[in-house]
């Protein structure tokens, strides 16, 4: 064997090896660094316009990356504990709640059968009771790892302050290491730009203004732990197809079992007007031609909340679109995807 050869595996085996020590070094706090840059991703249209008008891009950074830090560390003060009770309440209600006998009067010959009466019941309540607790036990988990949560807060502040401030050295770095023709690397950012946006803002960012619109109705209508409530309807918004309806449908049905006919019916009001704003709001901030397919961002949620938590709602839908880009790229068709669609259907001749 040559000596260039040697060199050669010597300086591959070197960089295998770093890249697995930078990756076991990275790991715990990877998915901090990654919700750092999708913030910031995020944030870019509010920095350009404070730098802009500042002409600062340290200033302008560290400007966002304070509020930022407030957003993360004033809700998880003053919410946290309410949640906790919260939870606490819905988990000792579902316990004591009688659904069967409501059901009865809807379904009598269904739930004629008091077996098959008392095994729905249990489900019922076993189903809410360990929602309830679940969610108790993870804001419980935030009190108790905050100091770990904290350093966490400390490295996605940082990352997205340096993403934000030097985003276009780090593109044009990017670029650089991509194995792509000019061509395709062009058309490759174009598209991920536009999928990217598509996720987070089309899906994700509109999303959680449904669970607020709903929210708005459990606080105005004094709908009983309208807090959690509004959080999981924020969370379920975020899922296309399922959408906020599986949060306010179940509470409106509740408060009409409970007698509160007229919560009931403006809870309900609230939660269509939720589900109409989705086909408003949505198409204002994204181009219907810029889209993934709802199949798609679905499974890719789902998927991604099971590998990575809850960043997995965007890093999920991601990394499918992304590799299907690439697909598409190489795919050298004219005719258009049937799974994303782009400005330009031409993708690559």
């Amino acid at each position: 064997m040559e000596d260039l050869d040697i060199k050669k595996i010597t300086i591959v085996a070197i960089f295998a090896v770093l890249v697995v020590l930078l990756f076991l070094l990275l790991r715990p706090i990877l998915i901090s660094i990654v919700t750092g840059i999708i913030l910031a991703f995020i944030f870019t249209p509010l920095y350009n316009w404070l730098n802009r008008l500042i002409g600062s891009r340290t200033v302008s950074a560290s400007i966002i990356s304070v509020i930022l830090v407030l957003l993360i560390l004033l809700p998880i003060w003053f919410f946290t504990p309410i949640l906790i009770q919260q939870s606490f309440k819905i988990y000792q209600t579902s316990q004591q709640l009688d659904l069967i006998t409501p059901l009865k009067n809807v379904f009598p010959n269904l739930f004629a059968s008091e077996e098959f009466s008392g095994e729905v019941g249990n489900i019922i309540s076993s189903f809410i009771s360990r929602i309830a607790n679940t969610a108790s036990n993870f804001f419980s988990n935030i009190i108790l790892n905050f100091p770990t949560l904290f350093l966490q807060i400390v490295v996605i502040a940082f990352t997205f302050f340096f993403t934000l401030r030097d985003q276009e050295e780090l593109l044009l770095y990017v670029r650089s290491t991509i194995p792509f023709s000019r061509d395709v690397e062009k058309k490759f950012f174009e598209y991920t730009k536009g999928i990217t946006t598509s996720v987070i803002y089309g899906q994700v960012i509109v999303g959680i203004l449904q669970g607020l619109i709903v929210g708005a109705g459990f606080f105005l209508l004094g709908v009983p732990n309208a807090l959690l409530l509004t959080l999981l309807a924020c969370l379920a918004g975020i899922f296309p197809v399922i959408g906020t309806t599986i949060i306010w449908l179940p509470a409106a049905l509740y408060l009409l079992i409970a007698g509160n006919t007229f919560s009931a019916i403006g809870l309900t009001l609230f939660g269509l007007v939720s589900t109409v704003g989705d086909n408003i709001i949505r198409p204002l901030i994204v181009s219907r031609r810029t889209r993934m397919h709802s199949a798609l961002i679905l499974i890719g949620m789902i998927g991604g909340l099971f590998l990575f938590g809850i960043l997995g709602f965007i890093l999920g839908p991601l990394i499918i679109a992304y590799l299907l880009i690439i697909l598409e790229l190489y795919r050298k068709k004219r005719t258009p995807s049937i799974l994303l669609g782009f400005e330009d259907e031409r993708i690559i001749r």
